[in-house]
């Protein structure tokens, strides 16, 4: 599976958790976070060890990314449903503070307070759980209809714009790549939903894991449309591309 967010989004509970799944098309454990890959077998070093290929996929979450706690917890209130404030006390939660700390790294309010929020995050699970358990039941009887286009976890789109079909995109690719998917694009649309349909279809003309030039970016988008300046600066926007602050690196981020 090449696709970093189809991982991610087919990923089971227990593969966020701990970061990382295994492929085994390639015999391999991969990163559900950057999609770097550690291939069965292989041993890797480190800092004077030696690491079979799951332990180290551990090891580099925890060198690359820290944790993936700390990933999960920075995500868009879209993916994960919690405000700001819920998450610094999540995050409290997380370190072990007792309500009392808590209060006191707040600034203010009351004991009683945090204890309301531990009981009503524990609660918000307990439905997850159940919700979790309807959608699947769902999706057992729901089989065979055609699924929706995977929403990438990078983009701070994730609304009504991906509400479409893998048949509705491909119609929509195929009006507007007028010369097969792999040629340039005709035109391009003033529609927000044609435009992600467009988006999440050139920006695997990137490999990921690879940096890239402005130039080559430019160089690869010029060959998709004539107005390669657009398409870079929607493909940024969308959060499928992303860049340094000096414009000098840019990388696939899907």
């Amino acid at each position: 599976m090449s696709d970093l967010s189809a991982m991610f989004w087919n990923a089971s509970v227990e593969e966020i958790v701990r970061g990382y799944m295994y492929d085994e098309s390639v015999e391999s454990y991969c990163c559900l976070i950057c999609g770097e890959r550690f291939t069965k077998g292989v041993i890797y070093p480190f800092e004077g060890g030696l690491y079979e290929a799951e332990k180290y996929t551990q090891v580099h979450i925890s060198k690359e990314h820290d944790s993936m706690f700390d990933y999960l917890i920075s995500l868009d209130k879209k993916f994960i449903g919690l405000t700001d404030h819920q998450k610094t006390i999540i995050h409290y939660f997380y370190q072990g503070l007792n309500d009392t700390e808590i209060v006191k790294q707040l600034g203010g309010g009351s004991k009683s307070t945090i204890r309301n929020h531990r009981f009503a995050l524990r609660e918000k699970a307990k439905q997850a759980k159940l919700f979790l358990a309807i959608m699947e039941l769902v999706e057992k009887k729901a089989a065979g209809q055609e699924p929706f286009i995977e929403i990438p976890r990078t983009t701070p789109m994730a609304d009504e714009r991906f509400a479409m079909t893998e048949g509705e995109r491909a119609e929509i690719l195929h009006a507007y790549f007028k010369e097969g998917l792999d040629g340039p694009l005709s035109e391009f649309p003033k529609k927000e939903k044609r435009k992600v349909a467009i988006l999440t279809h050139i920006i695997h003309r990137f490999e990921q894991n690879k940096t890239y030039s402005e130039q080559e970016v430019n160089t690869i988008l010029g060959e998709v449309y004539h107005d390669y300046v657009t398409l870079r600066r929607y493909l940024i926007e969308y959060g499928l591309l992303d860049r340094t602050a000096d414009g000098s690196k840019y990388w696939m981020k899907v």
